[in-house]
């Protein structure tokens, strides 16, 4: 009886000391949580607002006054109002990219071709998933350097990441040296810097005897730049690293979409933008780039270990796509110059794939061979009946890019261009402000394109001066426009050193392709 009693008594403290662990718990919780929510508060408007603060050249003092009176406002008319605040994601978030997110891929256990990089597409979580929180910036993070010394060296701690510095130290694409990572301006192919294989190229003769005698044409540009005078201004660099290319190229007037997956080198991109050149996370895999046909004058890839040949060379008919007429496409790799069997058998069938094409060799020299896309549709139309790649279909849409299928076709040229035997575009930079022929598409006349032009410089200039208290001349540098229209914003800032990312929604007017054809880069998206 006396075991029983005991038993029971046990039974009795044991639930008595639940239900205080019970209350106290929710105790705990109740008030923990009001004071976590004050410190979410705190740390996403004074911390965040002091950081933004210091970074613009503003006062504290007076900012606190304004965060206050901004906080008190409507309250005069007896009205309580109560800021929503979000918490701040975990320190391991401080580098999420929401829809190119690895590890989503690995937890929803997504059926992906890994062989076609499909992985390295967009996919975006759904609603369940998605964070609702703020990026917090990693710990340590500074100011970032300014431009134009930033090209150069960043923050080491903006950017912690050294793998690249060790993986690639023979081939200058970074060092580390203390609290900044350095960039020497080299790459894969060009350890010896960017700015002098750029000039390489510009001036590169092509060799004699030619594969095509005397139709093969000479670069040979003047002044060894590769503008040659304005008539080339946009380029793609697939595979662009931590985008050195693109940046030696800014001198030369030339600005360069850099492109790059978010890889097992994750954070190149990251790199490019702290350094302030115009980069873009994205993938030659199963879906067209975000970009319009006829965007870019140049495209590059040095060493970008992409296989041109797969599914009917349907990459290098992408790159087609987005040539202008008479484009260029620069290609720095060992199957140009390599005697081995297997790299010799990769250049047969990358020749005659681009002979197909009507593709022909402007210049070729070392381990660089440089194509240039025809002028006009002639060259397809002579073609033997039955030659692949077929021509795309009448109804094929070559502007349409917003998670559309890449098609292993040739994309002919419009009646415009046909007739004007290339692009009509003015030399850089009167093409900035030159209304372009593609504005007809959209019924937009030559007098609403200048008035456009127009209104918006008196806009970005009132800008300017509503912000000049506040900000320096080199405040700025990676500016994001995110409805861009026609792109008049962007080009209201010509005389500013900054760059702009210019964003067309992709279910409105795709207006990205005048974007181009005035000189400026973005992207289409949702």
């Amino acid at each position: 009886m006396r075991g029983r009693s005991d038993g029971g008594q046990k039974k009795r403290l044991i639930a008595t000391l639940c239900a205080v662990a019970i209350f106290l718990g929710f105790l705990y919780v109740y008030y923990g949580s009001s004071s976590r929510g004050a410190a979410d508060l705190g740390y996403g408007s004074k911390s965040l607002r002091k950081l933004g603060s210091s970074y613009l050249g503003g006062d504290d003092d007076t900012d606190g006054k304004q965060y206050e009176s901004s906080t008190k406002f409507g309250q005069d008319e007896g009205e309580d109002i109560v800021p929503k605040t979000f918490p701040v994601c975990d320190d391991r978030h401080s580098e999420l990219i929401p829809c190119l997110d690895r590890h989503l891929i690995y937890q929803m256990r997504l059926k992906l071709d890994l062989s076609v990089m499909e992985h390295y597409e967009r996919h975006c979580p759904p609603p369940e998933r998605r964070y609702n929180c703020l990026i917090p910036p990693p710990p340590g993070y500074k100011v970032p350097i300014k431009w134009p010394q930033s090209r150069d060296e960043v923050w080491k701690a903006n950017i912690p990441h050294t793998h690249l510095a060790h993986e690639k130290s023979d081939q200058n694409w970074m060092v580390v040296q203390g609290e900044k990572i350095v960039f020497p301006g080299g790459g894969t192919h060009f350890h010896y810097g960017a700015d002098k294989y750029i000039a390489l190229i510009a001036n590169v003769r092509p060799p004699l005897p030619t594969d095509f005698g005397s139709k093969a044409a000479m670069l040979n540009f003047s002044h060894n730049n590769l503008n040659n005078e304005g008539r080339i201004r946009t380029v793609l660099d697939v595979g662009c690293g931590v985008a050195s290319f693109g940046a030696y190229l800014l001198s030369s007037d030339i600005i360069a979409m850099s492109l790059a997956p978010n890889d097992v080198h994750q954070n190149q991109i990251q790199f490019a933008l702290e350094r302030g050149i115009p980069a873009y996370l994205g993938v030659l895999g199963t879906k067209r780039l975000p970009y319009p046909s006829r965007s870019f004058e140049l495209a590059h890839c040095s060493r970008c270990r992409i296989d041109w040949l797969q599914r009917d060379g349907i990459l290098l008919l992408e790159l087609d796509r987005l040539l202008r007429p008479g484009g260029y496409f620069a290609y720095s790799s060992p199957e140009a110059y390599a005697q081995d069997e297997e790299d010799l058998r990769i250049w047969r069938e990358m020749s005659a794939l681009v002979g197909r094409m009507c593709w022909r060799i402007a210049a070729k020299r070392n381990q660089t061979v440089i194509w240039q896309k025809p002028l006009t549709n002639d060259c397809y139309m002579e073609r033997e009946p039955g030659t692949n790649p077929p021509l795309c279909r009448s109804d094929d849409d070559p502007d349409a890019v917003w998670g559309v299928p890449m098609e292993a076709c040739i994309t002919p040229y419009s009646d415009h261009d046909q007739k004007a035997k290339g692009s009509g575009l003015a030399p850089w930079p009167a093409r900035l402000t030159a209304p372009p022929p593609r504005l007809a598409d959209f019924g937009y006349s030559s007098e609403m394109f200048e008035k456009d032009t127009e209104t918006w410089r008196h806009r970005v200039e009132s800008y300017w001066n509503l912000l000049s208290p506040k900000i320096e001349d080199d405040t700025s540098r990676n500016l994001m426009d995110m409805k861009a229209n026609l792109g008049s914003f962007a080009a209201a800032l010509k005389s500013k050193n900054v760059w702009v990312m210019n964003v067309v929604p992709e279910d409105g007017p795709n207006t990205l392709k005048v974007i181009y054809d005035r000189g400026l880069i973005g992207t289409t998206h949702n």
